[in-house]
């Protein structure tokens, strides 16, 4: 099936089931005739909306469906220990185990610049969800195999915000707004090391700079993290990675072995 952009909703998502409603009471996604799990709108030609009866971590199956789509966007529910009203975005990717999907040691691929475009249009529209924070996360958990980018779009962290239609509303019209506009693409690419896994300074990087960002592997990740892992974090982008950017405050006991091995792969720094 063709399809520039393919928006992936789950049945078993409380969030994801907010934001599919939405996009077909709102937006004019209705069921194609051919198929139970698509839906398109005349508003949007060139977007499809897959439903799955699945859980969206474990989706690496969805190339065959969608063969000349450019990224998977996966609407997805947030959870964090802190229950903190949160509109959240990231990358996939494990850097070690799978414990939620996707393969060990391995990176989704990613399209840094429909992420930036998104957290700016979020941005725009924060006056409507002021009670949420706007913030990325860094990569993690699957689907890793897909052949095509993956951004996971999602909002938490509690019951009462995954069904909260004003914040799945203003998630659908960020996204939209992005994805109705001819595809671009950033004016560089880095990939980040360090900091927690919301990490502020990469934040601001994507709303205060001209950076878009691939993986970012957080503090907790880096042990994991050996020349072969940097080679696919700069490698599983659709657009070309020139540097990395370091939270040099956020490396913790690993910098001095993350820096060797960065100057044996031998990309540019640079330091935040």
């Amino acid at each position: 099936m063709s399809s520039n952009y393919t928006l992936v909703c789950s049945k078993q998502d409380l969030a994801s089931n907010t934001i599919s409603n939405c996009l077909i009471e709102k937006y004019g996604f209705s069921k194609l005739p051919e198929t139970k799990t698509s839906l398109s709108s005349t508003y949007y030609p060139g977007i499809v909306l897959h439903i799955s009866e699945d859980s969206l971590l474990y989706l690496d199956n969805l190339d065959e469906r969608y063969p000349d789509t450019s990224c998977y966007i996966f609407l997805s529910q947030h959870r964090s220990q802190a229950n903190i009203p949160a509109l959240t975005c990231h990358s996939t990717g494990n850097f070690g185990n799978n414990y939620f999907g996707g393969k060990e040691k391995e990176l989704g691929i990613c399209y840094p610049w429909i992420q930036k475009q998104y957290l700016i249009e979020l941005n725009r529209k924060k006056d409507t969800v002021s009670k949420y924070d706007i913030i990325i996360e860094s990569t993690h958990h699957g689907p890793t195999s897909l052949k095509k980018p993956i951004l996971f779009v999602e909002i938490g962290s509690t019951r009462e915000q995954w069904t909260d239609n004003n914040a799945a509303d203003t998630v659908c019209s960020s996204l939209l707004t992005v994805l109705a506009r001819k595809s671009g693409s950033c004016e560089k690419v880095g990939v980040g090391l360090g900091g927690n896994h919301y990490p502020t300074k990469f934040n601001n990087i994507l709303l205060e700079s001209e950076y878009g960002l691939g993986p970012i592997a957080a503090k907790h990740d880096l042990p994991h993290l050996d020349n072969s892992m940097i080679v696919q974090m700069i490698q599983k982008n659709i657009e070309k990675v020139t540097c990395v950017i370091i939270d040099t405050k956020g490396l913790g006991k690993e910098k001095s072995r993350i820096l060797t091995a960065l100057d044996e792969v031998g990309i540019e720094i640079v330091k935040i």
